[in-house]
Parts: structure tokens; sequence; C-alpha cells
């Protein structure tokens, strides 16, 4: 899948050089492009070949995503404060559960018809799939194609594997942890170079020690640990989701608590990457340093449990090295061809939603220093 994330890469740099071409640097709102861009990656990956549907249905998803935040923001409910609150750190089928979604207002018909329109749009793609995979024809390269192979595997080994609408929600679910949290991880990246050139220039450097001006290859990202090191600060100060929810189902002992059968428990990765008796003092700055000798080292020998932004335990983000991949492949294409700085109309705004978008984008200037490959 590396070549389809260079691939989209590629594209969204061309766009920056074709706004910096006149006079060498540009005043961008990088965030819609970064966005795009994990959109784009996504639709590759997700659906190769279906890739234009796939198109379709991440700015399906897109909407939905807002839509189900007007949602919530329109419970007119007693204690309707506290069930806004609730829902925001519950996941979203918490909020699907209100009976409120029947009310016929233009949002829940919006959200109506983009749900079965995007649900016609993955039965087509899945059932051409299945079709094609049945006929020896299957392209199992991307999720779509690991993702019924798998399914096909488990129904021949145990008679049971999932439905079409499982199927359908993973495909939904492929946008929203694989999408979201990756140009989450991108932006906020780009404003922390922003912040501190140092830092930049480091990455920079190594990375044309690594690359030079040639094509990023795989091979080289492992090189990159000065990059490795900035992605895992910014995904310390800035975690793609704030808070996860787990629950018990069985009597659990945690610490010197006693937990009971049917608990859930909120665990505040955000306020967990900013503790100063986990970090320092210095929690709240931007200092790439402190994961000189890794995650272990960062944390001054309280565990990997203090860092969190895949999560943990068995349920650990499966997408994990997916996004670190991507990550380092945009930021090196970027570092390769860009210098950027904070622009005066930039406004620090991370919002904190199903994930920590910024609320008024990224302007940042760029300059084209770098020689494009």
């Amino acid at each position: 899948m590396f070549s389809m994330i260079c691939s989209s890469c590629t594209d969204m740099i061309k766009k920056w050089e074709l706004l910096t071409v006149e006079s060498g640097s540009a005043e961008i709102d990088v965030w819609p492009y970064i966005d795009n861009l994990a959109g784009d990656v996504i639709s590759r990956t997700a659906f190769g070949s279906c890739y234009e549907e796939g198109q379709r249905i991440f700015r399906i998803q897109k909407e939905q995503i807002d839509l189900m935040t007007q949602r919530l923001l329109t419970i007119h409910l007693p204690g309707g404060r506290f069930v806004l609150c609730f829902c925001i750190v519950s996941e979203i089928h918490t909020l699907i559960g209100f009976k409120c979604r029947f009310i016929p207002t233009r949002a829940n018909r919006k959200f109506n018809e983009n749900n079965n329109t995007q649900r016609a749009l993955l039965m087509s793609i899945i059932d051409k799939r299945k079709k094609a995979m049945a006929m020896g024809e299957g392209i199992n390269d991307d999720l779509l194609g690991i993702l019924l192979k798998s399914n096909i595997k488990e129904i021949e080994e145990d008679g049971v594997g999932m439905s079409m609408e499982d199927v359908i929600e993973e495909c939904k679910l492929f946008y929203v942890a694989g999408s979201e949290t990756t140009s989450n991880l991108i932006v906020w990246t780009m404003v922390c170079l922003s912040l501190d050139q140092e830092w930049q220039t480091k990455a920079r450097d190594e990375i044309m020690q690594v690359f030079g001006n040639q094509e990023i290859h795989f091979e080289g990202l492992k090189h990159l640990n000065i990059v490795t090191m900035i992605l895992n600060e910014v995904l310390r100060l800035y975690p793609p989701g704030s808070m996860v929810t787990r629950a018990t189902h069985k009597e659990t002992q945690l610490g010197d608590m006693m937990i009971p059968s049917g608990v859930h428990i909120s665990i505040p990765i955000m306020h967990v990457h900013h503790d100063p008796k986990l970090w320092g003092e210095d929690a709240t700055l931007f200092k790439p340093e402190r994961f000189l000798e890794g995650i272990m080292g960062a944390t001054k020998g309280k565990g990997s449990g203090c860092f969190l932004p895949f999560s943990g335990g068995p349920r650990v983000c499966i997408g994990q090295n997916f996004a670190m991949i991507e990550a380092k492949t945009a930021i090196a294409k970027i570092l390769q061809r860009f210098s950027f700085e904070f622009s005066p109309s930039y406004k620090h705004s991370p919002f904190p939603s199903f994930t920590l978008p910024p609320q008024f984008g990224v302007h940042l200037i760029l300059h084209a220093d770098g020689l494009s490959p």
C-alpha cells in the first residue's frame, strides 16, 4: 500500500507547488489539503480499483460526522447539557441510541439520506469484489480484499463469519479510524514544526541525508529517527483521540481498586499525556528529545501505559503502523520540498470532538525551498 500513500502525497505536494510557483512562497490553510490527503489515502488503500466510489464514501462520511455534531447540539431534553457531555465522551453508538434521531429535522433527514446512499455504494463495491473473488479475479492487496478473504476463511473453518452489515460497518470505520486520526497527526506536526524551526531543520536534514532529492522509499522510513521522535511528541501533545472508554466484563483488579463487572471506564488520554507527574514539569512543551531513548525512556521508567495515542492492550489500534507510515511519508515529502512558518492569521484551535481537528484551520506560509524528486 506504500505506493498508494506516495501517490496521494505527491498529488497534494503538486497542488502546493502550483500555489507557490510565482513568488516562491504562499499563505495556505494546509488543513483542508491534509484532511483530503488522508481521505484519498484510505480510499486508495481500502478500495483499490473502486477508488472513485471510495472518495464519494469519504465525502459522505465527513458530512455524516458534521451532521452528528449538529444533532448533538440540537437535543432539547431535561438535563440536556449533561446529555450532550455524556454523548461527546461516549462512543458514536451512544448518540445513535437517542430517540431524537427519529425527529424529522433537516439534519436527521439528510443523515438518513446519506446513510442510505453510503450503504448502497458500499454494497455495490462489496458485491462486485465478492463476485470477482469467487471467479478467481479478486485483488487482495487492499483493506477490503484482506477483510473479505479473512472472512471467507473464517466461514469455511468455523461456519460463522461477518454479515454484510458487519462488513459495511467495518468499511465505514476505515474512514473514521484511518483518515481523521492520521490527518490530525500530520497537521499538528506541521504546527509544532512551525513553532520550533530548529526541529524543523533537524527533520529536514535527516530526510535529505536518507533520501536526498530522490523519491521516498519504504526501507528509508526506518532510518528517520528524528522524524519518529517528533511524531511521538506530537502524538503525546495532540492525541488523535482525547479519550477512550472501556468496560469490564468480569471483576477486575485495577491498582488498589476492585472494579465490578459491567463498569464503563473513561480513560482521559489527553490528561495522561499532559500529566507533570508522568512527563515532568515541561509536560506541556514540545520537546521531541524526550523520546531520544524511545517510549520507555520518555516515561522515565513508568511504562508504556503512560503513552496511549493508539490506546493500548489487546484493543490497541490495529492501524497504528499504517498511520505512522503515512505520517512519516507525508512529512518527508513535505520537508523535501517546503519549509514553513506560522501565518499572521494562524489561530491555535485544537477542537476535541470525535478526534482533535483544528477548528479554524492551520494557516501557514509555505516556502518552496527544496527540489521536487
